[in-house]
């Protein structure tokens, strides 16, 4: 069973920037499309990114492309999310997902079968 362990938020002031990590254990990270959600509170959890094993592919939605970028280092089993121009709406908890496979084949989480404890981050305004 692989354990995601997300570290990185914290509180900024809208306008602001913080970068997400999330280590993996195991050796079978690079195997393995990874992705973010996020749920604020009283709110679903949604989907924020998501980068397929070898890091070629990338989707985002649509809320934060542009201001958020995902990226992955398979040597160091980590996979990052940069995010940039942030705002209120961006507050919530983040957490750190495993796809099924190789490949994003949708941004449900239904598809992500391993998740991190997640990381509270806080945008003022």
């Amino acid at each position: 069973q692989v354990q995601l362990v997300e570290s990185g938020g914290g509180l900024v002031q809208a306008g602001g920037s913080l970068r997400l990590s999330c280590a993996a254990s195991g050796r079978t990270f690079s195997r393995y499309a990874m992705g973010w959600f996020r749920q604020a509170p009283g709110k679903e959890r949604e989907f924020v990114a998501a980068i397929s094993w070898s890091g070629s592919s990338t989707y985002y939605a649509d809320s934060v492309k542009g201001r958020f970028t995902i990226s992955r280092d398979n040597a160091k089993n980590t996979v990052y999310l940069q995010m940039n121009s942030l705002k209120p709406e961006d507050t919530a908890v983040y957490y750190c997902a495993r796809a099924m496979g190789p490949r994003v084949p949708t941004t449900s989480s239904g598809d992500f079968g391993s998740w991190g404890q997640g990381t509270q981050v806080t945008v003022s305004s």
